[in-house]
């Protein structure tokens, strides 16, 4: 296989949807979300989170439209703390946001800011309801009554979920389509990633909107869905092995504080892969949800 290119940290769905030369196509995208009818793409101004401005922390796609401040993000894997992950790309966005205002935000007059839509699309292999809400209060201790929430409205966008939705938005539903062949042609050439994504590109139909534009960026293209499924597949199989590791201690020590120990222990490998394959230290640590601290005495120590 060929190697991933260890400075290429973007993914797909950003690509499509949060690429400035193709806005009609976040425009088709925010109006099948909302029911609305806009056609003009100069409407929308994109504003996502970059790492080189916010200390390694980025976010998919977000961007204005008739003041609305909309959230995007894409998993292929169930992530319950988005809501948490939300909060914080929002208070960027809103930071960012009240800057240019200055001392305004200090005076008796109200200021009036864009209202935050929060949307995760999924399209995972866990078998999730079409439309889930999740709440940033579900992190916090059962019973306690939070004076902060976000909801965040998790789409399943899997080939053949949300058709109505996946239908009146055709890029969305030519990008559902690719993800999902390229599955298809993994399982057909045992796990050979490269050759499924070219097989998959081969068999999308002409009448796909975004066939050109990625036939046009192909190798940038597998590159990207070799780092994600790369990245994907390791975490889960680390992950695995480390609960196994931390269920086998836990005979020993108690199942409770073995697990913690497994999933230390999975975090860890993770944590030393990915920074050998070009990651920052503070990217894995946003990834695995750990302080930077952590990460670098697990580094140092190897």
């Amino acid at each position: 296989m060929t190697p991933v290119n260890n400075q290429y940290k973007d993914r797909l769905f950003k690509f499509i949807f949060g690429n400035p030369n193709n806005k009609k196509w976040t425009l088709s995208l925010y109006n099948a979300v909302n029911g609305s009818n806009y056609t003009d793409e100069n409407d929308i101004t994109l504003n996502t989170i970059e790492d080189v401005v916010y200390m390694h922390m980025k976010n998919d796609v977000s961007f204005l439209i008739n003041d609305t401040m909309n959230l995007y993000e894409q998993q292929s894997s169930f992530n319950p703390n988005m809501p948490l992950r939300f909060f914080i790309y929002g208070g960027m966005l809103y930071g960012k946001f009240a800057r240019r205002f200055g001392n305004r935000i200090y005076s008796s007059a109200l200021l009036r800011a864009p209202t935050p839509r929060c949307i995760c699309f999924y399209n995972g292999p866990d078998d999730k309801e079409d439309r889930v809400v999740l709440k940033l209060s579900d992190c916090f201790k059962e019973g306690s009554k939070p004076d902060i929430e976000v909801t965040v409205l998790m789409i399943n966008i899997n080939y053949g979920r949300n058709k109505e939705l996946l239908d009146s938005c055709k890029p969305l539903n030519d990008y559902s389509w690719f993800v999902s062949k390229i599955i298809e042609k993994q399982r057909e050439n045992e796990g050979d990633l490269e050759t499924a994504i070219d097989d998959a590109l081969a068999e999308m139909p002409d009448d796909s909107v975004i066939k050109q534009f990625l036939l046009d960026n192909q190798e940038e293209v597998k590159q990207m869905c070799i780092t994600e499924f790369n990245d994907e597949l390791y975490a889960a199989q680390r992950l695995e092995e480390g609960i196994e590791i931390g269920i086998e201690r836990g005979r020993k020590q108690g199942l409770e504080e073995g697990l913690e120990q497994g999933e230390i222990n999975a975090k860890k490998a993770m944590a030393e892969k990915l920074f050998k394959k070009g990651w920052s230290v503070e990217e894995v640590a946003e990834l695995l949800g750990i302080p930077v601290v952590d990460v670098e005495i697990w580094l140092s120590s190897n």
